[in-house]
Order: structure tokens, then C-alpha cells, then sequence
């Protein structure tokens, strides 16, 4: 046999004495049955009453509510019910109609646009290109003025060179001696 020495008391004090169940002791049981059967037996009780309460509430006849609240009411209360025949006709089966619509051929639209070409009147020749004398040759200016690109297309001169007549600066965008390419 071994004899354990008391233990020494802590310098600052005895410590506290602990108020409530240990929590590193495991659980004492409680007195009477084990804590499953309790929910195997409650439960099980508790659903049938509440489908018995339902059905009991679901079966509750409404002359039953009536007889009460007709005892509870001073005034006596008349109930007249009122019953309208009505003739219905069966309805006819539904005529069904299948229509198909076919386009219409869209009219094509022609745009015509008139260009008008200006041409200078030839001076002093009567026949030929106007190299027999003439001032214009070499000038390239020509006898033909173009407005703008739209009419020297239009007038199948597309495109038009530098020295060609009815070439200007203004049908050529870069400069580089082609009008309107």
C-alpha cells in the first residue's frame, strides 16, 4: 500500500469549488427509462392524436354550426335559398380554318436619274479634233465639262485622264491624273 501525500495548498489561495455538472464526467442517467424509448412511445402517440383532431375537425357538420350560432343570435336569422335553371347548349365542335397566305411579288423600282452634260460649242472649226489651229489642243480642258463623277460615268467617259476632255482637278480626289476611278 502507497500513501499519497495531501496536496499543497497554491500560494494565492484554495481554488474555487466547481457549481454545476462536470463537464469532462459523463452524463449520470436519469431515473426511469433510457431517453429513446420516451421518443419510440410520445411521438408516435402525438401524430395520431393530431390525424385524430384533424379528421375530427374535417368530419364537423355545418348544421351542427348553424343550430350554435342560431342559439347564440337574439334575432332569428330566415335562410332562403333561390334555384335558377339554366339551358345550356352544348357547344358546336369548333370550325377549324386553315388559311394560307402567299407574298405578293414586291414591284420593282427603277430610279432613273438625268445627268445633263454641258458641252462648250467648238470654236471657230467645224470638223475634225481641233488641230488645225485651234486653241484647245494640249490644253485639256477639252469641249466637255463634267460636274462631277456621276455624270462622267454617266456619260461612259469613266474614268478620264489628264489631258482628255472634260478632265478637271475637281473629279480627281488624288491627285495622281485619273479622274473619277
Amino acid at each position: 500500500m502507497s500513501h499519497t501525500p495531501p496536496p499543497q495548498q497554491p500560494p494565492w489561495g484554495q481554488p474555487p469549488e466547481p457549481t454545476g455538472p462536470n463537464p469532462y464526467a459523463p452524463a449520470a442517467p436519469s431515473g426511469g427509462r433510457p431517453g429513446w424509448t420516451r421518443k419510440r412511445i410520445i411521438i408516435p402517440a402525438a401524430i395520431v392524436l393530431l390525424f385524430v383532431g384533424v379528421g375530427i375537425g374535417a368530419s364537423d357538420d355545418g348544421t351542427r354550426t348553424e343550430k350554435a350560432a342560431d342559439a347564440k343570435a337574439a334575432p332569428a336569422a330566415t335562410v332562403t335559398a333561390t334555384a335558377t335553371a339554366t339551358a345550356t347548349a352544348e357547344p358546336l365542335p369548333a370550325v377549324t380554318e386553315t388559311v394560307t397566305a402567299t407574298p405578293k411579288p414586291v414591284p420593282a423600282v427603277t430610279k432613273t436619274k438625268t445627268v445633263r452634260v454641258t458641252v462648250a460649242p467648238d470654236s471657230g472649226t467645224s470638223g475634225g479634233s481641233g488641230t488645225s489651229g485651234g486653241s484647245d489642243s494640249g490644253s485639256g480642258s477639252g469641249s466637255a465639262y463634267y460636274a462631277n463623277c456621276t455624270a462622267v460615268r454617266a456619260a461612259g467617259a469613266a474614268p478620264i485622264h489628264a489631258g482628255e476632255p472634260g478632265y478637271g482637278r475637281h473629279l480627281d480626289r488624288d491627285g495622281d491624273g485619273v479622274g473619277c476611278e
